[in-house]
């Protein structure tokens, strides 16, 4: 029998239906279940058709470390997402046109790595416009402030928060790959790469910090395009779609205006923790 749960992320309310088999791969979202009203800001509709494939026409794809996720339209002209596995298909996410409401076919393959992306996709979409962006980063919470930690895979953002939580007292992480921006404040997701961290909990951003690897250790502060265009390879979203272009430039607007951004380059070691914690609490 199909049943609804909400899920509540940065403010925003996620309603997932689908069968009891899909709710046990969701622990994740535990801590982030709530009652609802009904209200959401998208929801997902999950069955498992694993004889179905889904036509569309292909826009352009990602890959990382085996995971494929292809993007496209179908004929009706309706977002689509194709999830892939080391080669096996693993579902498709159709959405409606302004990501409000989304089904995903599952394969009954590799669900939980479908079932996450699809309820990614759908939340950083619908909320582009909304003052929220999704982030591909690691972040840390110290004097009752976030540390936002960026850079392109393997620059070592979780190093980096490792080694805060490690060397600077009372650190703690609120979460390793895909924490949520909203209004200034960060906020814990259900979603948190390789390293469990499903916290709801939420902190005022204190800073974000651009890592590159280097045989030193040296900070600066970065301004005007310079910090836009560090938090811009960071944010999920397709902008080529106007309102979610829109949305996510005033959004990068305002926190490169009223956040501080750093660069940081970079060794992985225990000085770099302390000059970044130094500097970025100085301000």
């Amino acid at each position: 029998m199909k049943e609804t749960r909400c899920y509540q992320v940065a403010g925003h309310v996620i309603g997932v239906s689908g069968e009891a088999e899909i709710f046990a791969l969701m622990t994740n979202y535990e801590p982030f279940a709530t009652q609802g009203d009904g209200s959401f800001v998208t929801s997902l509709e999950v069955t498992k058709e694993p004889s179905r494939c889904v036509n569309f026409t292909e826009e352009m794809r990602q890959e990382d470390e085996g995971q494929v996720i292809v993007c496209g339209k179908t004929a009706d002209g309706l977002p689509v997402y194709e999830f892939g596995w080391f080669g096996e298909t693993a579902g498709w996410l159709v959405c409606e046109a302004d990501y409000r409401e989304g089904r995903l076919l599952t394969t009954g393959k590799h669900t939980k790595m479908a079932l996450d992306n699809a309820l990614m996709v759908l939340f950083a979409m619908a909320t582009a416009d909304k003052q929220t962006v999704l982030f591909h980063a690691a972040v840390v919470r110290h004097g009752g402030k976030g540390y936002m930690f960026l850079g392109q895979s393997g620059t070592g953002k979780s190093t980096h928060a490792r080694l805060w939580l490690k060397y600077i007292e009372s650190a703690e992480l609120v979460n390793d790959d895909n924490p949520v921006v909203r209004e200034g404040i960060v906020y814990g997701s259900p979603w948190s790469g390789k390293t469990p961290c499903y916290r709801n909990v939420s902190c005022p951003l204190g800073g974000i910090v651009l890592l590159s690897q280097a045989p030193y250790n040296k900070i600066r502060r970065l301004g005007g395009i310079e910090a836009y265009s560090a938090l811009v390879a960071s944010i999920s979203g397709q902008r080529w779609d106007a309102r979610i272009a829109d949305g996510l430039h005033q959004t990068e607007n305002a926190l490169a205006t009223n956040v501080s951004v750093w660069h940081l380059e970079c060794l992985p070691d225990e000085a770099a923790a302390r000059l970044c914690e130094k500097t970025v609490n100085s301000e």
